[in-house]
């Protein structure tokens, strides 16, 4: 079931992390960014399955089971849906914020793409962000189906169990600062 969708434009997209042109943090090949912390080793493409790495394996088991189950009916679409980031330690999520500040010059406009530790859901494992845009597109248009919805409308790739599987999502809000 499709909400009323309005499709993000990804030319407005920043990154607050070096992430190539789809606008994810990246995981690999951040020299700061280890599995402890919640990330992946250099050359390393996480999947919902890899749960023996923190970022997936310490997500919420709720919300690491629908993207499983996401995930199994994607793949048999020829989707291949990736992990680009999920649980984090505060102490990265703090490392993100300060990163945000150093490039958008403020806190206020940190915010609006990165949240504090204090309120990140990545940090509490109840947040993944979702790769490749085609897989996040893909969740976009069929996760209601497994109460995984889209968060923010400034990032297509950020996803929480924020409804029943098969409800509907709340309107996406604007960024992470609304």
């Amino acid at each position: 079931m499709l909400r009323n969708k309005v499709k993000p434009v990804l030319l407005a997209l920043p990154a607050v992390v070096v992430a190539g042109c789809s606008g994810l943090p990246a995981l690999d090949g951040d020299p700061d960014h280890d599995p402890a912390q919640g990330g992946a080793p250099e050359g390393v493409t996480l999947t919902p399955f890899d749960t023996s790495y923190p970022a997936v394996g310490n997500l919420d088991p709720a919300l690491r089971k629908a993207l499983q189950e996401a995930a199994t009916d994607a793949r048999q679409r020829k989707v291949d849906m990736h992990i680009a980031s999920g649980w984090r330690t505060k102490e990265y999520q703090q490392k993100l914020l300060d990163g945000g500040i150093e490039k958008y010059g403020s806190l206020e406009e940190a915010r609006k793409f990165v949240n504090t530790p204090e309120k990140s859901t990545h940090v509490s494992g109840k947040a993944v962000d979702v790769a490749p845009t085609r897989a996040a597109d893909w969740l976009i248009q069929h996760g209601e189906k497994y109460g995984l919805c889209q968060v923010y409308a400034n990032e297509m790739w950020h996803f929480e169990l924020l409804t029943t599987p098969g409800g509907t999502c709340p309107p996406a809000r604007t960024d992470a600062a609304g």
